[in-house]
């Protein structure tokens, strides 16, 4: 009598997941998102409240302090959570590709990246400084694709949704995400900051599949982190800085363009 295949190596051959391991329900993905949260929040206001860090960042101290540990926490718990589920693999690597064009997204990010950077006012600043703040930065990046393009995506795969819809559906719940900065008394920013930052999660979400993985998302979306930061007061001490406004250009133009190639995405032969 043949041997009946295990629900677990039944999911993975009807869901098209390249790679054995757990299933995550939407209960799960929720509970894993409040997870990376908590790890965030918790461990910034412990380090927050042992060391001061209220005031903002303005050393290597208070960046190394004040993010490293919350954000390499919460980037260890990220890739703890993909390595139980048994998703290293499609968490870092995507095999569903798009058309040559949509490579023209990174590009324009980097562009504007380089445009977005303050360098006067970092120069000011010591060179320990500007890496510390490069490697809280690529914290960041690694750690939202992890969780969002990379679990978030193989999750919503996995229950047979179409790429549309993952796009959509990963990208609202990356935005979501984001109202948290409401619970420190910032709704009105909150707000707009969490649309804003679906439509980042989208244009992150084709880098990935243009790039075949998780990797050149995750060290464009530092480098954008670390473009606007460089123009903020909590980390130069500085009023207004016009070059951010080439993190709103890379959203109009990569938006424009989207919508006009929006039919040409994914391959010809889908």
């Amino acid at each position: 009598m043949p041997r009946r295949a295990s629900p677990r190596l039944r999911w993975v051959t009807d869901t098209g997941v390249n790679a054995p391991g757990r299933r995550l329900s939407y209960v799960g993905f929720a509970l894993v998102v409040i997870g990376y949260l908590a790890v965030i929040k918790g461990v910034g206001f412990v380090a927050g409240s042992a060391w001061d860090l209220d005031d903002g960042l303005y050393t290597t101290e208070d960046v190394i302090l004040g993010m490293w540990l919350p954000l390499g926490a919460a980037l260890v718990y990220t890739y703890a959570i993909a390595a139980w589920l048994g998703w290293l693999r499609p968490v870092l690597h995507d095999d569903k590709p798009v058309q040559r064009w949509v490579w023209a997204v990174p590009v324009i990010f980097v562009v504007c990246i380089a445009m977005a950077i303050d360098y006067a006012d970092l120069a000011d600043k010591t060179l320990g400084f500007v890496l510390a703040l490069l490697v809280a930065t690529q914290l960041v990046g690694w750690g939202e694709e992890g969780m969002f393009r990379g679990i978030g995506v193989v999750t919503l795969r996995s229950h047979g949704l179409t790429e549309g819809k993952v796009a959509l559906w990963s990208s609202v719940v990356f935005g979501a995400v984001h109202i948290s900065n409401a619970l420190t008394g910032e709704l009105r920013s909150a707000l707009p900051q969490a649309v804003a930052v679906s439509f980042a999660g989208y244009f992150f979400y084709l880098i990935r599949r243009a790039s075949g993985g998780n990797a050149v998302n995750s060290v464009i979306h530092g480098l954008f982190d670390f473009s606007i930061l460089t123009g903020s007061a909590i980390l130069v001490d500085q009023g207004a800085y016009l070059g951010s406004v080439a993190a709103i250009l890379a959203y109009l133009v990569v938006g424009v363009l989207l919508v006009v190639r929006r039919r040409h995405i994914e391959p010809a032969q889908a």
